[in-house]
């Protein structure tokens, strides 16, 4: 079950932030080369397999969830802030966007033909994160597609580690060990990205985007 302590404090933090935190990302993902490329790479395993709905979990104000249905998906957007999700109806009025928690999600089983998870399991506390991947692969139809987005530790010896977060308390993820925990939900690893730091960024350590998909029924 879901420490709905942490799930409040983080949804209220992201509340407090979340006009200052839309015009920061605003650009989302379109400043960022890496990120085109392997949004379009989901989106291109999404339509390689049929199409269907796709969720972007934790979509914050909305810009990725709108970038993806640029790409011709059929994507709605969730998020435990009411607030992001109000300023995410403002700015793109023509995109689905509805309150919901990640570890209770009201999508029924296999509905999905992917599911977006950007940086948004970072701050779930680690013993609460394998509900979360249960529940992304309950939703995704087989063959459908998972993409997800974390911040890696410094080794194998570090499973998961906190780190400092502006917002909320966040935590860091052994990419292997993360894998581990998703195929036992369903979902087993296609590709990886890590993206190294570079000399300028605040945060010294890598940014992991990992596809996988739900195995066809055989």
């Amino acid at each position: 079950m879901v420490d709905h302590d942490a799930l409040g404090a983080t949804r209220d933090a992201y509340d407090a932030i979340a006009e200052t935190y839309a015009q920061m990302f605003r650009d989302t993902p379109h400043d960022s080369p890496l990120d085109i490329a392997i949004l379009g790479a989901f989106a291109g395993f999404v339509k390689a397999g049929g199409g269907g709905r796709v969720a972007d979990l934790g979509c914050g104000p909305g810009h990725v969830t709108a970038y993806l249905e640029g790409l011709g998906l059929a994507a709605f957007g969730v998020d435990a802030s009411p607030v992001m999700i109000k300023l995410a109806r403002q700015a793109f009025p023509g995109v689905r966007f509805d309150e919901g928690a990640m570890a209770a999600l009201d999508i029924a089983d296999g509905e999905l033909a992917g599911v977006l998870s950007r940086w948004s399991i970072i701050h779930t506390p680690p013993p609460e994160v394998p509900a979360i991947l249960a529940e992304f692969g309950r939703v995704l139809a087989p063959g459908g597609h998972l993409l997800i987005c974390f911040s890696a530790t410094d080794g194998p010896a570090h499973p998961t580690q906190v780190f400092d977060h502006t917002v909320a308390p966040a935590y860091r993820w052994w990419p292997d060990h993360l894998v581990a925990l998703l195929r036992e939900s369903g979902p087993a690893e296609v590709a990886r990205l890590v993206v190294e730091p570079q000399p300028t960024d605040r945060r010294q350590f890598p940014q992991v985007q990992l596809i996988a998909r739900k195995a066809q029924v055989v």
